[in-house]
């Protein structure tokens, strides 16, 4: 089933795209409602960036079955990066196109009530617990008009629960492989930690579209419990032709954690929200991002925390390097909520410039209702230090070599700190394709 998209669609085609899928009636009856908005909602606004001209909502919206993947060794070289040499097929979710071509999941995981699958099959068979959370705290469907275009639209995805006192000791990891460049991807990725429950999850976005056009609109809710802990991963990598909407959310319960580790490196103008509520007290996040830029993209990237409970503790950490043409701000926002006694809010945001013609912005803001609170801020924009490329130059390195190893040391502080190690390896490799 194929569509040219312009906030067109009728309400027949959104209700046999849900039929098709066997979906239950609330799922099909969201859909319905999301269309009715859509036209009538704003887009988003992202801070200084002008959006208006980015094509967000005339794409193709189609839905095919992709062959299935028995072994690693069917994917193609540029995915097998994104696994360790010794990698199993365990705890492993990869999607092509909108697809769920390989789903698994340990055995021992499965017995203690564990689910890691694809969105669709999740509504289905867990119908009742995915309405619980899927847009209705974290991103609520009439945000603006791309939230709503989503819940209407939604063609990929998957939930991820963990039910109370369970501990996952290994990483799940998921893999959206955008194989077909024509085919958009509304993608959700739902994740639930229940009371006294750990996991971490890593994903990775991968498409080809160098020249093509196309539209990436995604969505992430992540719910911890009461002293839940749950570490996110991500490594966003969508080629040139993709324009990319990313509406991350979490909501951290009374002494639960949620830690943000992302790679924001598409090459295509992107707008990410990366947003934690701390709802109650002893509630902490840490919100950790990168981003390369090159050639003439823009890129908008606000991390936000807003702290409601007591003794709440929060931190953004933020470093990119623009090349290029590149234009890229990031906004990071730390909002201690009335209420919010004792708790802290840290952040800090650099960019390094590595042409004459790129730009990059760093905008700090704390928004603080509570007298008895600490925080601080700290945030540079500047250029390679030429002092650094004579010193190292003068050791007899290439320039080339040089400002490899600047930049290398420039995002250190955050690609170190990160506390998933295959995430620190495909960042690592991402950067380096970038760079150079």
């Amino acid at each position: 089933m194929t569509v040219e998209t312009k906030l067109s669609f009728n309400q027949e085609y959104i209700q046999a795209f849900s039929k098709e899928r066997n979906e239950p009636g609330w799922m099909a009856t969201l859909r319905s409602k999301a269309l009715e908005m859509a036209d009538s909602l704003e887009m988003p606004k992202p801070d200084k960036t002008k959006i208006s001209n980015w094509n967000f909502t005339d794409f193709q919206h189609s839905y095919k079955e992709a062959a299935k993947i028995a072994s690693l060794d069917e994917l193609p070289e540029e995915l097998k990066e994104y696994f360790d040499e010794d990698a199993s097929m365990e705890n492993l979710y990869i999607q092509r196109n909108q697809t769920a071509a390989y789903n698994s999941l340990a055995q021992k995981l499965q017995d203690k009530g564990v689910i890691f699958t694809d969105i669709f099959t999740a509504v289905r068979e867990h119908s009742e617990l995915v309405e619980k959370y899927y847009m209705n705290d974290a991103v609520a469907v009439d945000q603006n008009r791309l939230t709503a275009l989503h819940a209407a639209l939604m063609n990929g995805g998957v939930f991820v629960y963990v039910p109370k006192n369970v501990q996952v000791e290994e990483p799940l990891q998921a893999i959206f492989w955008q194989e077909d460049n024509s085919s958009a991807l509304l993608n959700h990725v739902l994740v639930v930690a229940e009371e006294g429950s750990s996991l971490t999850y890593v994903e990775n976005y991968i498409s080809h579209n160098d020249t093509e056009e196309n539209v990436a609109n995604l969505v992430t809710e992540v719910f911890a419990h009461d002293n839940a802990q749950v570490a996110y991963g991500a490594v966003d990598n969508f080629a040139a032709g993709t324009t990319t909407y990313v509406n991350r959310r979490g909501v951290a319960k009374r002494d639960a954690r949620i830690d943000w580790a992302l790679g924001q490196m598409n090459d295509g103008n992107t707008v990410s929200e990366n947003i934690t509520y701390l709802m109650e007290d002893n509630s902490a996040s840490e919100a950790k991002a990168v981003s390369v830029g090159r050639g003439k993209q823009t890129q908008n990237f606000t991390s936000s925390i807003r702290q409601f409970g007591k003794e709440t503790d929060a931190y953004i950490l933020q470093r990119g390097v623009m090349k290029g043409s590149a234009s890229t701000i990031f906004n990071a926002i730390g909002k201690i909520e009335h209420g919010g006694t004792k708790s802290n809010s840290e952040q800090e945001s650099r960019v390094l410039m590595l042409s004459e013609k790129s730009r990059g912005d760093a905008n700090p803001i704390l928004l603080i209702d509570e007298d008895d609170v600490t925080a601080g801020h700290a945030a540079s924009v500047g250029r390679v230090d030429p002092l650094q490329m004579y010193y190292l130059m003068s050791r007899g390195l290439e320039r080339e070599e040089a400002e490899r190893l600047v930049i290398h040391g420039f995002l250190a502080p955050v690609v170190a700190q990160i506390p998933i190690e295959s995430v620190r390896k495909q960042l690592t490799q991402v950067i380096e394709r970038k760079v150079y």
